[in-house]
């Protein structure tokens, strides 16, 4: 009983902090979501209306937007002492922010001082909770939750920006097969690859937002000077996606063995679609198993209950009394 009573204050302040953590997650995703509703609205305004913009930024919002600004200056300065641009590390961690589709120099640096911020912050929140009205928490337990949460403050920014890879690489691939369609059609219609890949680029702009910017970026380096080859390994190296960079070792084949680029993108095409048709195949054929758990764990007591519950009753009052 009293190593029970030891560790019960540990687990209230785990629950507290993986309550925190969902409150603040949940917020962000609806953030997240009410920016790409806005910045949707604001797209389609700008592609097909003139006049007004769709919402007037008063004082009380630019009075927001500067204190904002303050603070992420403030997290850019403290991140810019943490990471050096000359390190081996800047690099790499340049490319998993591409990956991840923000391409803003300072975010690096931004990166850096958020974790070091929430890594001395949480602690410091959970020290003056546990002295406002947690008194009882032995030392030992302090320590390992301070410990806990430092860590927790320095690992979630990477977490987080682990799950913005993930999805963009989903919406990426979500996006791939209209745009193979399209580039099939411009191609086969006459017009050269890297007008065709201009072409997609917009037409695909409102439904996979991601795709339609990494082909505008493709065709930028390519309008800037860069050769198609090292364009198209920029694009796969940005977005880590095995169709993409399939598609990239056909389309460089192609240019250099002089074969003709429709025929080899409808092939890749039919290639592509038989891939998704087998992988949907096994995902429904994974479901019956993944089910068990579920209908073992939540439904078939539920329906023991409902079919045998009655009848346990009228057994117990007619038989064992």
């Amino acid at each position: 009983m009293e190593i029970l009573a030891t560790h019960i204050p540990v687990l209230l302040s785990a629950l507290a902090f993986l309550a925190v953590f969902l409150f603040f997650f949940g917020m962000v995703q609806y953030i997240h979501q009410r920016s790409q509703k806005r910045g949707m609205l604001q797209k389609v305004q700008e592609d097909y209306y003139e006049g007004e913009p769709l919402s007037k930024k008063d004082s009380n919002t630019e009075i927001k937007n500067s204190a904002l600004k303050g603070v992420l200056g403030f997290l850019t300065s403290l991140g810019k002492g943490i990471m050096s641009e000359k390190s081996k590390e800047y690099s790499a961690m340049r490319i998993r922010f591409l990956k991840a589709g923000i391409r803003n120099t300072n975010a690096l640096h931004l990166f850096w001082g958020t974790r070091l911020c929430l890594s001395v912050l949480l602690p410091f929140w959970f020290l003056i909770f546990r002295t406002a009205l947690l008194p009882a928490i032995s030392t030992t337990a302090t320590l390992v939750v301070v410990i806990f949460l430092a860590l927790a403050g320095w690992l979630l920014p990477s977490l987080l920006l682990d799950m913005k890879t993930a999805i963009r690489k989903r919406r990426i691939i979500e996006g791939l097969p209209d745009a193979l369609d399209l580039l099939v059609v411009c191609v086969e219609a006459g017009m050269g690859l890297d007008a065709a890949i201009r072409r997609v680029g917009e037409e695909v702009r409102l439904g996979h937002k991601e795709l339609s910017d990494e082909l505008k970026l493709l065709n930028l380096e390519i309008r800037a000077g860069k050769s198609r080859q090292e364009a198209l390994r920029n694009f796969a190296l940005r977005t880590d996606i095995e169709e993409v960079r399939n598609l990239v070792t056909v389309l460089i084949q192609t240019d250099k063995f002089g074969t003709s680029i429709a025929q080899a993108l409808r092939v890749y095409s039919d290639v592509f679609r038989t891939k998704r048709f087998q992988k949907a195949e096994e995902i429904a054929a994974k479901l019956p198993t993944k089910l068990i758990f579920p209908l073992v764990i939540f439904i078939f007591p539920s329906l023991f209950v409902a079919l045998l519950g009655s009848a346990a009753i009228q057994i117990y009052e007619n038989v064992l009394k």
